[in-house]
């Protein structure tokens, strides 16, 4: 079987140029529990700042393309199809380029988070029915993971957590150098550095976009907390240490920036996972989310000086990381060959 790395496809990095954004509109009652029209009215907030930058298409059920297109303004694109919920960085497709012109996506397997989402059937067929929509060719990977798992640096570097890809309701029957093996074969990276747990209560079993993303070539943002008494604490200051002392593909020691998670926030028991390393790299910007929290402006000025040739939006988010996610979770690139 012919897989994306014999090929020279890889995965690139995130703040390269992008053909468009890719969102799903949230359609799903039980994800937001009784908040679904103000998270049907943030995703359409969303979409429209990024669509400053660069093109926006929205995915949506096709009886639900009236109130989607009113909500989102014509400057965003509508695509009627099948969906389950609305997180399309994990139930996208992988998108590739070759470094010819050529582009590609991985089509992952999903399970519903582990089986936390039921059914899922549509969520699980659309990676594969956005390529064909695409025309782009669909490599299937034999390996159950959410895009929101993993980071990638476009250099040959991925960033993944144990708690993740090496959990049992994911692929019981692969073991980490396997899994190791198929991210090399299907994202065309060669170091895969492991980070050991994510966000405490995170409902994706520990996804990477919660607690770092690459900024840049050697640089990564970390969430991290100076309260030894978080739930967050030991889990964050392990990640510092391992990205701290990890080489990437290219031999670089990386440069860690830590930034401080906002105060934490419960709902029905469960803690929200409130990140700012989950934002959406943009074309000539970047959307980054508020809590109304103290550390939203700390977090503006960090990440204002760590992306100087874009312009910063910074968008309150409330009314999404009810629903268990963040900006990048909901956004998927697809990149300009």
């Amino acid at each position: 079987m012919t897989r994306p790395a014999d090929e020279g496809f890889y995965m690139p990095a995130e703040w390269e140029r992008h053909h468009r954004c890719w969102m799903a509109w949230p359609c799903r009652e039980q994800t937001w529990n009784g908040t679904l029209s103000r998270a049907q009215m943030l995703y359409a907030e969303i979409a429209q700042a990024i669509s400053q930058f660069e093109p926006v298409s929205m995915i949506c059920p096709p009886a639900e393309v009236v109130d989607a297109s009113l909500a989102c303004g014509s400057g965003v694109e509508i695509l009627p199809l099948a969906l389950d919920d609305s997180w399309l960085r994990d139930t996208g497709p992988g998108f590739l380029l070759d470094g010819r012109g050529r582009a590609a996506g991985v089509q992952w397997q999903f399970n519903g988070w582990g089986g936390r989402l039921q059914p899922h059937a549509a969520d699980a067929a659309l990676a594969g029915s956005l390529l064909r929509h695409l025309n782009l060719p669909a490599f299937e990977a034999p390996l159950v993971l959410e895009g929101g798992a993993v980071l990638c640096d476009g250099e040959g570097t991925l960033i993944t957590t144990e708690q993740c890809l090496l959990n049992p309701n994911r692929n019981p029957n692969l073991d980490r150098r396997q899994i190791e093996e198929l991210l090399k074969d299907y994202l065309g990276v060669s170091t895969v550095i492991w980070l050991a747990e994510g966000y405490q209560d995170d409902e994706t079993d520990g996804h990477a976009d919660e607690i770092a993303c690459f900024v840049r070539p050697g640089v990564v943002l970390a969430l991290t907390t100076d309260d030894p008494g978080d739930g967050n604490f030991a889990s964050f200051h392990d990640n510092l240490d391992r990205l701290q002392h990890a080489r990437d593909a290219q031999g670089r020691e990386l440069e860690v920036i830590p930034i401080r998670q906002p105060a934490r926030r419960d709902q029905r028991g469960r803690r929200l996972t409130l990140s700012y390393t989950n934002l959406y790299i943009a074309n000539d910007g970047v959307i980054i989310p508020g809590f109304h929290d103290p550390a939203d402006s700390e977090a503006f000025r960090t990440l204002r000086r760590l992306f100087p040739g874009r312009a910063v939006v910074q968008i309150p988010v409330d009314d999404l990381v009810v629903g268990g996610g963040g900006i990048h979770c909901i956004t998927l690139a697809q990149p300009a060959p």
